[in-house]
């Protein structure tokens, strides 16, 4: 197993729930279960099938013949006849009316559609799961005051609660696209070569509504209301490219979210998940490096970028099909959902072990507020009768000593000693505590958080059936 190359996502970052979904094993074996539904619906509207035949086919629904696949693929090239040539081996009796009156199409597109429907269920799972654990953060600290950063530079302070509602906003825009997506997909159904749905009409001797109701039938066998209403032989590969916008999305939404992570962990006021063995540097033995959350913006891109080629794809297609879409789909759909998964799971897990630091936190928000406080001061001076422009300047010309004395020789801030011993002020020590105080400068920071958690707390509920726990990170 060593000498062959693997794709890092399964053996490293996906979960074996997502991992499954796109194997061979689900992917060959709903080819068959798609052949035997035919059959089925065929059969149920007056086709010569026999219920053996079918019965047949039901038998070796999972027992697959990957040899003799592989061996009739390599005489004859195309691998939805290597497997028709595999299941009628095993069904010899049925093997006149596997795939009757169908195209590859018929086996391929349905079956990518039923597993990008089932992927985006484990991601809608996943991403409840995240949002639980961000929704539970923001409640923890939504009181917790902090510095507010723009441009990475210190800005009115808001709350660290306040401040995770921002990542739970974004995944929440995200569940409501894949919602979106869930809603609008649908089935193939059969179609043939281009799209007309010519040999299932022939074989029903031109009854056009024997051929809908085939089709009606095979949709709700796997769990779909309808057929799309037109189609080539394949399936509008614009369904790709919205299935992908949506995975792109979380990714964005988690991307800047580990970007966050990393910035206040490097201000220290919080820590990643961190094992008593683990190892942050190779040569730096007292490093912490935020390795999660850096993996997470690692993958984010890789999905980001895959997210361009079903949009080529799609405006790339010839008339009814053509078949350069095909070595790409193999690769770039399941990549972006195992991708994805890897990606909400360290999410979930960041959150959920995520250590802050209250004293940090404070300690930076001390050394700001000073500057921070001056608009505050200069209103509350105002009041007491000053002239506003005089002090405005005043306190430019105080700010920007106090802040060369921190630059220059790194001094603790002393602009409230400046301002405080300027009598153009007229502060008292009374004055001083009171502007101070931090619930001055957090606004409604906690209000918005638990207005909004309120909101969030109806969607998880609502969807609780849907939720996904079974995170775990393996390196």
């Amino acid at each position: 197993m060593h000498e062959s190359y693997e794709n890092p996502l399964c053996r490293r970052y996906a979960s074996p729930q997502m991992q499954y979904i796109f194997s061979d094993a689900n992917k060959f074996g709903m080819w068959r279960r798609l052949w035997v539904a035919l059959a089925q619906g065929q059969r149920e509207l007056g086709l010569d099938i026999s219920e053996a035949q079918i019965a047949q086919m039901q038998t070796y629904v999972s027992d697959i013949d990957y040899e003799a696949a592989a061996m009739f693929e390599r005489e004859i090239r195309h691998d939805v006849m290597a497997h028709i040539k595999a299941y009628a081996v095993q069904c010899p009796l049925a093997a006149p009316i596997i795939h009757l009156g169908a195209t590859s199409c018929y086996v391929g597109d349905n079956t990518d559609l039923i597993l990008l429907r089932d992927a985006l269920l484990r991601v809608k799972g996943l991403l409840l799961g995240a949002m639980g654990a961000l929704s539970d953060f923001a409640d923890a600290h939504k009181g917790l005051a902090c510095l507010g950063y723009t441009h990475f530079q210190a800005a009115q302070p808001t709350t660290l609660g306040k401040r995770a509602t921002l990542w739970l906003q974004d995944l929440l825009f995200d569940f409501e696209q894949i919602e979106f997506a869930l809603e609008g997909l649908k089935l193939l159904g059969c179609r043939g070569t281009t799209g007309t749905g010519a040999s299932f009409l022939a074989l029903f001797d031109g009854d056009d509504e024997k051929v809908k109701a085939l089709e009606r039938g095979i949709a709700q066998r796997f769990g779909f209301d309808a057929v799309y209403a037109v189609s080539g032989q394949t399936y509008s590969r614009k369904v790709d490219f919205l299935v992908l916008s949506v995975l792109s999305g979380i990714a964005q939404s988690a991307y800047k979210f580990s970007n966050d992570v990393r910035l206040m962990a490097h201000l220290k006021e919080v820590d990643e998940p961190f094992e008593a063995g683990q190892v942050g540097s190779s040569a730096m033995a007292y490093k912490r490096n935020p390795m999660r959350s850096e993996r997470i913006a690692s993958l984010a891109r890789l999905v980001i970028n895959h997210a361009q080629n079903p949009a080529w794809t799609a405006a790339s297609q010839w008339f009814e099909r053509t078949l350069d879409d095909s070595a790409n789909r193999r690769i770039v759909l399941p990549e972006a959902f195992l991708a994805v998964d890897g990606i909400l799971g360290l999410v979930t897990n960041i959150v959920r072990g995520l250590t802050v630091h209250p004293k940090m936190i404070e300690k930076h928000l001390r050394e700001e507020l000073p500057f921070i406080a001056t608009e505050n001061m200069l209103m509350h001076c105002v009041k007491k009768g000053g002239d506003r422009q005089a002090l405005h300047e005043k306190i430019r010309v105080h700010s920007l000593a106090a802040a060369q004395r921190i630059k220059e020789e790194g001094a603790e801030n002393d602009l409230l000693q400046r301002l405080a011993g300027d009598n153009a002020f007229n502060l008292n020590e009374a004055d001083l505590q009171n502007i101070l105080t931090t619930q001055n400068f957090t606004g409604r920071a906690q209000a918005q958080t638990e207005e909004f958690l309120t909101q969030v707390k109806v969607v998880l509920g609502t969807n609780k059936d849907y939720l996904c726990d079974d995170v775990e990170i393996k390196i």
